[in-house]
């Protein structure tokens, strides 16, 4: 492939963003074009921000993103003031997003509040467009990481953030196409602890 042609296509694609903010779109990045193998490597490789995480975590997450138990869930629209939860431990979420206008995109929220402080995180049945917020503060995600298929069928991304016993965080996705407007949630505390209760 000629380098001016992949220039020409991640021009392309990083110009997308600024077309849909028209619409009142704010995109993260265009996670969900389709797009050439190059494309698609170089978007994928920016999402990556550690090393590979604990994969006990991994495989105990992708246990329940497999097996359940499941609660389906519908995401709050933007500005409603009633959020559901995903406070349950060790449960896969699957979350649909409401259509928001004009431009017939998705976004919705959920609240999450931890039983106790430390280091959570949070799985996706899709790659990108997770944001957490204490109030109006976004909160700093620790580590991003892309799952690879063969370690878990049923989970693409992990993502993970310190957070506060009793505090409500607000989750919030975004998705450009409907395909991608219902997905699972995972939610287990990245730090020590013991499942054999369970």
């Amino acid at each position: 492939m000629k380098k001016e042609s992949l220039f020409k296509k991640i021009l392309l694609s990083a110009s997308l963003p600024f077309l849909l903010v028209g619409c009142g779109q704010a995109l993260e990045a265009p996670e969900e074009l389709s797009a050439p193998a190059e494309q698609e490597e170089l978007l994928v490789s920016t999402m990556a921000t550690c090393e590979g995480p604990d994969e006990e975590l991994v495989e105990h997450a992708c246990f329940h993103g497999d097996n359940g138990p499941y609660t389906a869930v519908t995401a709050a629209a933007p500005g409603s003031t009633t959020i559901p939860n995903v406070n349950l431990p060790h449960t896969a979420f699957n979350i649909t997003l409401p259509a928001t206008s004009p431009c017939h995109s998705y976004a919705g929220s959920v609240t999450y509040r931890p039983a106790e402080s430390g280091e959570f995180a949070f799985f996706l049945s899709r790659k990108r467009g997770l944001k957490i917020y204490d109030g109006t503060t976004l909160v700093s995600k620790e580590c991003s990481y892309l799952i690879d298929e063969a370690a878990c069928g049923s989970l693409r991304r992990m993502v993970t953030a310190d957070l506060e016993e009793g505090k409500v965080y607000r989750l919030e996705f975004e998705a450009v196409r409907q395909s991608n407007a219902t997905f699972t949630l995972v939610v287990e505390e990245a730090g020590e602890h013991d499942h054999e209760a369970e």
